[in-house]
This record gives C-alpha cells, sequence and structure tokens, in this order.
C-alpha cells in the first residue's frame, strides 16, 4: 500500500509547528466535516469514502525521506520534527456509516483529537469524502433515473477520470450510488464490481468486413456476445450483420446473442428501430445498450420518447460528475477542551449567512414518523444531550426560529457511529455489497420521493437542539 501520509495541505504542517512550538500538541479538539449544497440542486448526498479514509488514518507514518524533507524546507523545529517521526494517530472518530444518505450542514464525520493530529488529516478526509460522496451522488441520480423504467448502468469512466485513482475509486462510488458494473478491471479486482466488456470499433475495422468481425467475435465469446454495431451503418449494415451472425453462428451451437450496442446517433429513433428488427426476428431477448455521453437528464428524455433501451454504458458525466463537478465538503473547528476537560464550543461567523459554523461537540439524530417510516427532519444537539420522543420534543427550526416547533409521533436515531477511539479501530468494515444495499433501502423506505425529485426536490429540515440554538445566538450576539 502506499504510502500517503504527505498527501495533505502545506498549512497543515505550518499550523501544527505553531501548535507544538507553544506547547498545545496535547489540547484536544472537535472538528466537523460537513458540506453546505447538495450537488446539482438535488435533494440529499449519497456518503462514500469512509472505507479509504480509514485506511489512511491506520497506515499514517512519516518515514525517513519525508522528514528530512521537511528539514531540508527550513520552516519546521527539530522537536516538531521528531514529534512527527513518532507520529500516531491517538484520537476518536464518529462518522455516518458509508452510504447514509446525508443533508447540507450536518456533520458528515467529526474527530475528536489533539490538536496536531486533528490538523495533520485534514486534507484527506476531505479529500476522500468529497470526490467519493460526490460520485455516488452522482451515479444514483442516473441510475433512479434508468431504474425507473427497469434499464440497467454500467460504469465505462476510465478513460475520462481525472487520473487513475479517480477511475478506480470513481468506479467504486458508482458501484455504491447503484451502478450494475463497470469497465474498468482493476476495479473488479480490488472489489470486486463486475467487470464486463465487449468490443471497440477498431475491432471492427480490423477485419475485411463488419460480418467478419461479428462471427469471429461470436465464436470466441459465443456465451456473452455483444456486438457494436455503429461501425458503419446501424441500420443498414451493422444490425442486418449482428442478425445474420445471430442466426448463422451462434443458433446452431444452442446460444443466443445477448445484445447489440450502439454509441452514436439520435438513441432514442435507433432503439426503436432496433427492438422492431430484432423482434420481428423473435430476438425479443437480444438487449440495446447504448452509451455517449449519458446522464440522468437525457435519460429521463429517452424515457419520454419511448426509447427501447435495456442498459446505459455512463462514462464521462458520472465520474467527473460533469454537471457540478465539486463537492463543496469543509472541515470546521466545533470545540476545544479546556483544563477541566470541558469541550468550549467554537463558532466561525461570516458575512455569508451559509458559512456561519454550528458550535460545539454535537451528536446528529434522525427523526422518523412513526406514520410512514420516513425521514422528517435531522437535529443537531450538543454530545450530552439525550432525545427523549416519548413525549413532545421541543426543537428549534433556526429559519424560522420564533415558531413554536415540537416532534411528536415520531422516532430518532442517531446517526454516528464510533469508527476510531483512542487511536483504536473499533468499526466493522462493510462489504461494498452490503453498503450499495444500504444506499438502495435508504431510498426505497426512509427517504421521501419528494427530496428524490431532479427538480427542486423538498427540502430536508436541519433542527437545532433548544439548548444549541441558545448558544449559538449568544455567540453570535457576543461577537457582534
Amino acid at each position: 500500500m502506499r504510502n500517503l501520509t504527505m498527501l495533505m495541505d502545506y498549512y497543515e504542517l505550518t499550523m501544527s509547528n505553531g501548535y507544538f512550538i507553544h506547547g498545545f500538541q496535547d489540547k484536544v479538539v472537535v472538528f466537523d466535516m460537513f458540506y453546505r449544497k447538495n450537488p446539482d440542486d438535488g435533494g440529499f448526498v449519497v456518503t462514500a469514502g469512509l472505507e479509504q479514509f480509514i485506511d489512511y488514518i491506520q497506515n499514517m507514518k512519516f518515514t525517513d525521506e519525508d522528514i528530512t524533507y521537511l528539514r531540508n524546507k527550513g520552516e519546521f523545529s527539530e522537536g516538531f520534527l521528531e514529534y512527527l517521526s513518532n507520529f500516531k494517530f491517538t484520537g476518536s472518530i464518529d462518522a455516518v456509516p458509508e452510504g447514509t444518505i446525508c443533508y447540507p450542514n450536518t456533520p458528515i464525520v467529526t474527530v475528536t483529537a489533539p490538536v496536531i493530529e486533528a490538523q495533520l488529516i485534514e486534507t484527506m478526509l476531505l479529500l476522500t469524502i468529497n470526490f467519493q460522496s460526490l460520485i455516488a451522488t452522482k451515479a444514483s441520480r442516473i441510475c433512479r433515473a434508468a431504474n425507473d423504467a427497469g434499464s440497467i448502468v454500467m460504469e465505462f469512466g476510465a478513460r475520462r477520470a481525472h487520473g487513475g485513482d479517480a477511475a478506480i475509486y470513481g468506479s467504486r462510488a458508482a458501484y455504491i450510488g447503484g451502478a450494475d458494473a463497470t469497465a474498468t478491471v482493476i476495479a473488479d479486482e480490488m472489489f470486486k464490481i463486475p467487470a464486463i466488456g465487449t468490443m471497440a470499433h477498431s475491432w471492427i475495422q480490423f477485419f475485411d468486413s463488419e460480418y467478419e468481425a461479428f462471427k469471429a467475435y461470436a465464436e470466441v465469446y459465443p456465451d456473452n456476445c455483444v456486438l457494436l454495431i455503429d461501425t458503419y451503418d446501424i441500420l443498414k449494415s451493422g444490425v442486418e450483420n449482428a442478425i445474420r451472425v445471430a442466426h448463422e453462428v451462434l443458433e446452431p451451437m444452442g446460444k443466443r446473442l445477448k445484445g447489440v450496442r450502439i454509441d452514436s446517433g439520435d438513441l432514442a429513433y435507433f432503439s426503436k428501430k432496433l427492438r422492431k428488427k430484432l423482434d420481428a426476428e423473435h430476438m425479443q431477448d437480444c438487449k440495446i445498450v447504448v452509451s455517449n455521453s449519458i446522464d440522468e437528464f437525457l435519460i429521463k428524455s429517452l424515457q419520454k420518447q419511448g426509447a427501447k433501451i435495456d442498459s446505459y454504458g455512463v462514462g464521462e458525466r458520472m465520474i467527473t460528475s460533469k454537471s457540478d463537478p465539486v463537492f463543496g465538503g469543509v472541515y470546521k473547528l466545533a470545540a476545544v477542551q479546556n483544563d477541566k476537560g470541558e469541550f468550549v464550543p467554537k463558532i466561525k461567523i461570516s458575512e455569508n449567512v451559509d458559512k456561519i459554523t454550528n458550535p460545539g461537540r454535537k451528536k446528529l439524530w434522525r427523526i422518523y414518523s412513526r406514520e410512514t417510516g420516513y425521514g422528517l427532519a435531522d437535529l443537531l444537539t450538543f454530545y450530552d444531550e439525550e432525545v427523549d420522543v416519548t413525549k413532545p420534543y421541543a426543537y428549534v427550526d433556526p429559519i424560522k426560529p420564533w415558531k413554536k416547533m415540537k416532534f411528536e409521533n415520531v422516532d430518532v436515531k442517531e446517526l454516528h457511529v464510533p469508527i476510531f477511539k483512542d487511536g483504536a479501530l473499533v468499526y466493522n468494515k462493510p462489504s461494498l455489497e452490503e453498503i450499495k444495499d444500504f444506499v438502495a433501502y435508504q431510498l426505497d423506505n426512509l427517504v421521501w420521493e419528494e427530496e428524490q425529485r431532479y427538480e427542486n426536490p423538498h427540502t430536508h429540515y436541519i433542527d437545532l437542539s433548544k439548548r444549541l440554538y441558545e448558544v449559538k445566538e449568544s455567540m453570535l450576539e457576543s461577537v457582534e
């Protein structure tokens, strides 16, 4: 495994050196990692990347080469360099389980650790959670659009991804979000995501004729033969040669043509023409697969046009989340422990109201309707507060704080689970299949359909306990 310890912003080191020189290395702090806006103006985010962050924490080690590099920078004290040479994460981390449906301004990960330890892990935490959550969320949108019409989605993004790691972990995130398979072989090798693929246009061009190319492929792969039919002419050549191979090569072997694929042209028009031709040849079981700059919006449009598409190969628009390619997760200080062991709340104030943070060491709860089972709201409280819903529970809607609000006839669940406790991993990492199934379960049973709309989705409520709201308001007033 690569040592990625030094994958951090330089200011993590300059701040940490400063904390060390001032003797603060044992001062415990609390940081929250959260985001402020759903990608594509959607209703929620599918969180992903926690497993890779866990791996990073477990393998953090500054090598002799790292220390030499930092010494040569001439900015770091020898005491701090010695501290780094013996570095081991000793803090605690709580997080929502990977695959959890989350909403803006709620902590996905909370780090409680000595300040230098909490600071040094910031970049990798943001990198892993931001990227994979972005791709998992985009994949969820695309796959839900396809699944509405009974179609499946295959991830074809490696050649358009922003580098090797983006291809590998983007494939993982896409699978979490709902993709059925990948074209990226290493993702199958590493994560057991089913790898699929047949041929490129170059295979057809290599042979003297399209028919010979199809025949040669069918002879090698009779059990999984999908033919790419748009190299020359989809209707006059491609599908006719595919049908001929199906009848003359595969059927005498007792095999069936699994599918035909097109990568260009008017996908709705051609899919309908192809379905009619194939059905007329008693090939109703032959699937129609399409690719070519596909996303959830195109899929919905194709469905409205009556397209006859069984599978979508989705590449660049999913692996880069092309329509909204930046996930704005941030990592903000929430509390500092004093000499009495109490966590003193800290707040960041901004001219932009959306950037004002929720102070203190907190718990994240989800409130569920007993009538429907769906999530009504998320609730933030201080870490030492409990939420008793056996009776009406009064809370504050920070958007409408003047309203008298109470939760009634609800169930409640604390969302964070312990990941690391005093430096030790205490979390049993679920399998990728379990994470994928968890996402699907939530969307089927716990998330309102209104939140799953692609345009103008319902806004999930993020509420505060009365105590947390009052502390936040007093801190804002004291700064003014």
